[in-house]
């Protein structure tokens, strides 16, 4: 039996996929034009506060030892990958499924820690990372509760019926988590202000 909803999982992981791919590529670039142009302004300069800069030039931003640009450029092609391939009929075993999660919990720590860093430590906005922000909390979420709650992951009885339940509350789950890092940014940077005066 074809697990409900899994055309629009498939949809979903590529639009996902594509404008976190996107939203890293236009980083990256700008990250490059900053090197080879000190006097360059990255075309997401808004104000001191809506800015990547500062973000680019930090070491948060280069948490591996190079810039996080180039981790997202090559992640967020696996989930278009797993889209396309979800799209043609293809199906997966639960070890990838789980080993995919993973991968993804790995991306949303991280963002979440940027999060946090650029919030509190940098103190900027940089509008290309809140895509990227934007693009990876839904897609960890939904790809998290979905697998188990469509059945593509196979569970029994009691355990089928509450994944089922808990899917259904994805997306309020990911409503409060951007309306918590909207709300933490409020509280600290105070951006509704900052936009006002542009």
């Amino acid at each position: 039996m074809r697990p409900k909803g899994r055309t629009a999982f498939a949809i979903f992981t590529i639009a996902a996929g594509v404008v976190g791919w996107f939203a890293s590529f236009e980083l990256l670039t700008e990250y490059i034009k900053t090197l080879t142009d000190p006097g360059y302004v990255p075309n997401c300069s808004v104000s001191i506060l809506v800015t990547c800069g500062p973000n680019m030039d930090s070491w948060q931003g280069s948490v591996l030892g190079f810039s996080n640009t180039i981790i997202g450029v090559a992640a967020f092609v696996v989930p278009i990958l797993i889209g396309v391939i979800m799209l043609t009929g293809a199906t997966f075993p639960r070890w990838f499924w789980n080993l995919y999660q993973l991968g993804l919990l790995g991306g949303f720590v991280l963002v979440c820690w940027l999060q946090i860093q650029s919030i509190y430590e940098i103190r900027t906005l940089c509008p290309w990372c809140m895509v990227v922000w934007i693009a990876m909390i839904p897609l960890w979420w939904i790809s998290f509760a979905w697998p188990y709650g469509s059945g593509e992951i196979p569970l029994s009885g009691r355990r089928a019926k509450l994944a089922a339940s808990a899917a259904s509350w994805t997306w309020v789950v990911i409503f409060f988590n951007i309306l918590a890092v909207a709300v933490f940014a409020q509280l600290e940077l105070n951006w509704f202000a900052e936009f006002a005066r542009h």
